[in-house]
Formats: structure tokens, C-alpha cells, sequence
């Protein structure tokens, strides 16, 4: 113990409990945020509830929401049995992380099925497309954020070439 300094932690944070009104006001207006990238900026402090960010229909069988810090992007992605993610390679590295269903990804040469509670670890600019078994449910994680999906310009997942 340092001479001088005879405070708890338990009495520090006893005292910074009645701000919490004002973290909870913060963070509700911070729900409107979907995301931020900002060069050279430090990055923002975010809380986001999945209910108030908006579902993007990309095509009649997948859907996906996402949030995105400055260095990292994380999507809800909700697949229709028989939904196919064309092949496609990205500087970004993903993982993958089930939460319900089944997808059968083709990825380098061979196929993997991965199913709720597993997770995929893709690394950047490996080739990849999916098929979903089932309706599924996965969380991606994505380094750096996938600028193309941020600036909508992802037309192998909306149909378009």
C-alpha cells in the first residue's frame, strides 16, 4: 500500500455509481449509431442494441445487420435454407461464428460444414462462398470493416454483378 493512498477500490467505484443514469441516458442515444470510421480520429464508445440497428434484406433469403468500430465490424447474418453466398475473397479476416443452423462453406478446395456453437476463421484474401443447410444465424467478426458492405457496393451478396 502506498503511503497516503488508503482508499478501496470498492470505495472508488461505490462512488462513481450514481453517474450510472447518465451512462444509461449516453447509451441509448448512442443506439442510433450503426457505426463509425474515422481516420485519424480516436475511435467512439458505442452501445448498441441489435433492436435498433436496422435489418438489411439483400436478397429474399439473407438478411444482415451490422456494427462497425474503426478497426473492426461485427454482422448479424440471418440465412434462409438453400441461401447461397457466391465465392468471393476479401482483404479482411473474418470469423465466423454459428449461432443457429448450418452452413457448408467451400473454402480452399474443400468443404466445412460449420454448425451453431462453432466458429470459422477465415484469413484475408482466402477464396470462399456458403451454402445454409438450414435457416441459420451467424455473428461475423470482420478486421478491418468490410468497406464494401459499409458503402453498399457488395452486389455479389444482392444479386448483381
Amino acid at each position: 500500500m502506498v503511503k497516503g493512498k488508503s482508499k478501496s477500490k470498492a470505495s472508488t467505484r461505490s462512488k462513481a455509481r450514481p453517474r450510472a443514469a447518465s451512462r444509461k441516458r449516453a447509451s441509448r442515444s448512442g443506439a442510433q449509431l450503426r457505426g463509425t470510421i474515422q481516420k485519424g480520429k480516436a475511435a467512439v464508445l458505442q452501445h448498441i442494441p441489435w433492436s435498433t440497428v436496422v435489418l438489411e434484406a439483400l436478397n429474399p433469403l439473407l438478411q444482415r445487420q451490422m456494427v462497425f468500430g474503426k478497426d473492426v465490424m461485427i454482422a448479424r447474418i440471418l440465412l434462409k435454407k438453400g441461401c447461397i453466398v457466391p465465392d468471393h475473397s476479401h482483404h479482411n479476416e473474418q470469423l465466423s461464428y454459428m449461432l443457429e443452423g448450418a452452413l457448408r462453406f467451400d473454402i480452399d478446395g474443400r468443404e466445412i460444414v460449420v454448425r451453431a456453437g462453432e466458429v470459422l476463421c477465415i484469413p484475408s484474401n482466402m477464396p470462399h462462398g456458403a451454402e445454409a443447410l438450414e435457416d441459420s444465424l451467424s455473428l461475423d467478426v470482420f478486421s478491418p470493416p468490410r468497406a464494401d458492405w459499409i458503402n453498399k457496393t457488395d452486389q455479389y451478396l444482392r444479386g448483381k454483378k
